[in-house]
C-alpha cells in the first residue's frame, strides 16, 4: 500500500542532511545510504547516490525520470544463491 497523499513523500532526515550538503558545496562526490525507503526528490537531480543493496552499495545518478521513485525499487535485490545440485541428488539417492 502506498504512502498517503496528505503526509507527502518520505525522504530520511540524515539523507536531506547530506544532500543538501553537497549541493550547497556544489560537490559531485558519491552519498553512501543504507536508506532504501526514501523517496526521490527533486533535489536529488544530478546526484549519485550509492544505495546499499544488502551485500554492497550500487551507484546510482539521479536524473529527471526517476522523479517519486524510492531508492529501493529502482534496484534489485542482490541474487539469493539457492541450494547446490550436488546437495538435491545426494538427499533423493540415499536408502531409505
Amino acid at each position: 500500500m502506498g504512502r498517503s497523499v496528505k503526509k507527502g513523500p518520505f525522504t530520511d532526515v540524515h539523507l536531506m542532511v547530506k544532500v543538501q550538503a553537497a549541493i550547497d558545496k556544489n560537490e559531485k562526490k558519491v552519498i553512501r545510504t543504507w536508506s532504501r525507503r526514501s523517496t526521490v526528490r527533486p533535489e536529488f537531480v544530478g546526484q549519485t547516490l550509492a544505495v546499499h543493496n544488502g551485500k554492497k552499495f550500487i551507484p546510482w545518478l539521479r536524473d529527471r525520470e526517476h522523479g517519486g521513485a524510492q531508492a529501493g525499487r529502482i534496484l534489485s535485490d542482490p541474487a539469493v544463491p539457492g541450494h547446490s545440485a550436488r546437495a538435491a541428488t545426494e538427499k533423493t539417492a540415499k536408502p531409505a
